[in-house]
């Protein structure tokens, strides 16, 4: 099998989704409450994984791995407002055998202005909690910029998988 070392992820390759920011999102001010952040950054970062080719049904399921969050922090530079449209960027900035760390960028489409930025920490355990190692096939996924990722119909497979990312 490969081994990913942290110099040969694609850290600076950003994925963007976007959003619309809802009423029920808002405070009585008009303002976005702090917590729908957090929400957007899991929005990106499922996005993310869907632009590798995977969703993260497809390691609960097939390889009996989750990415819980250990940590979350996020830095609120100015408001976001009743509708809205956000970018959510996000990339990874670590990839180990056992965590994941996503960073995230939230801007005003119409501005351009950088409203939050944060990351998350996440460990990968099994269905019962316990630490496991990240499974290859979907820490190589993460690995791979998305011109070179496939989009998955079914859950991964070695003979489903472009040479340049399946495991040796």
């Amino acid at each position: 099998m490969t081994n990913l070392h942290e110099e040969d992820v694609p850290f600076e390759e950003w994925h963007e989704t976007l959003v619309r920011v809802r009423y029920s999102e808002t405070d009585k001010m008009g303002v976005v409450y702090h917590a729908n952040y957090m929400v957007w950054f899991e929005i990106g970062r499922t996005e993310f994984c869907r632009s590798r080719g995977f969703s993260y049904h497809d390691m609960e399921e097939n390889e009996n791995a989750f990415l819980v969050v250990a940590e979350s922090y996020c830095r609120y530079k100015a408001p976001a407002y009743y509708d809205d449209e956000l970018i959510v960027r996000t990339h990874i900035t670590e990839l180990r055998r056992r965590s994941l760390r996503f960073g995230y960028e939230i801007a005003r489409l119409s501005d351009g202005k950088v409203i939050a930025e944060g990351e998350t920490g996440h460990v990968v355990t099994d269905g019962a909690g316990h630490v496991r190692s990240f499974p290859a096939l979907y820490s190589q996924l993460l690995a791979v910029t998305p011109d070179s990722a496939i989009h998955l119909t079914q859950p991964p497979t070695a003979e489903r998988v472009p040479e340049e990312i399946a495991p040796e």
